[in-house]
């Protein structure tokens, strides 16, 4: 399995794939070998600055030799006007860097932007905004840590790191019983004790019935009412973590948060984000 560096590391070499190809014919046809200059990273916008720790990595990435000098930290409320930082060298290479990095950094940024929105929603409560799996394909490693400087807490990041069954794999195993004890008996027999267990359920029944069977770590309410979250949470009375999804929007986050549920998980952090306003220009 490869790791978060060589992900990362991998999306930079799409990302120049696509936009370099053969050259940069423009910047080779007007600006000399030898040029060197210095650009800086303005907001534009206000939010919760986020990939800057990614910048240096694509502007190395495009050449070692540039010198960055970090203004603004990830996680910090910025304004428009805000410098997040400055980068000197090869002015060739800054031109180069310039799109693949501002197409991380709004993406990013605005995730952390929205997600902290969300959890400020929460605030007093101790409920935690989760994300989901519904990230942009070969970014989802940076819009989960974007999600974290944003003040949210990541879920699963994959199908590899915990048992998540949901209402398809109970309807296929059967049942919802056999779809728990199946996925007890897989992580005994596969080494894979580690993995949490978390288990969907549609109705109140579906809960008892998973208390009943034991051994999981989580329970989901899906598409649960607040009042009825409200009945489920103190059902589960805390023997299990809870997590309310399905349907919850800005304006019913607090309500859910309000029952006293543990998690609410919510795909608009990072599948319905507005990029942050920035550019990178010469100075």
């Amino acid at each position: 399995m490869k790791t978060k560096d060589e992900l990362i590391d991998a999306l930079l070499d799409l990302a120049f794939a696509e936009d370099l190809g053969d050259g940069d014919h423009t910047t080779l046809a007007t600006i000399p070998a030898d040029a060197m200059g210095r650009s800086r990273l303005i907001v534009k916008e206000k939010g919760i600055i986020a990939g800057v720790d990614v910048a240096e990595k694509v502007l190395h990435k495009v050449d070692p030799s540039i010198k960055m000098t970090v203004l603004i930290h990830d996680g910090a409320e910025v304004n428009p006007g805000d410098i997040a930082f400055t980068a000197e060298g090869p002015v060739r290479s800054l031109l180069i860097a310039e799109r693949t990095m501002l197409n991380i950094m709004q993406r990013m940024s605005g995730v952390a932007t929205m997600t902290r929105r969300y959890q400020d929603k929460l605030k007093g409560l101790h409920t935690k905004v989760l994300d989901t799996r519904k990230t942009t394909p070969g970014m989802r490693m940076l819009e989960k840590d974007a999600v974290r400087i944003g003040g949210g807490v990541n879920h699963r990041i994959g199908l590899f790191d915990m048992i998540l069954i949901k209402d398809n794999h109970e309807d296929f195993a059967g049942g919802i019983e056999k779809a728990v004890e199946r996925a007890r008996e897989y992580c005994k027999a596969h080494g894979k004790e580690h993995l949490k267990i978390e288990v969907e359920c549609r109705n109140l029944d579906d809960i008892r019935k998973v208390l009943e069977i034991g051994g999981v770590d989580r329970i989901m309410f899906d598409n649960f009412t607040p009042e009825l979250t409200r009945e489920a949470v103190a059902l589960v009375n805390g023997k299990v973590e809870t997590e309310s999804s399905g349907g919850i929007t800005f304006d019913t986050l607090r309500d859910y948060g309000e029952t006293g549920v543990d998690f609410i998980s919510v795909g608009a952090l990072t599948h319905s984000v507005k990029g942050l306003d920035m550019s990178f220009k010469a100075f």
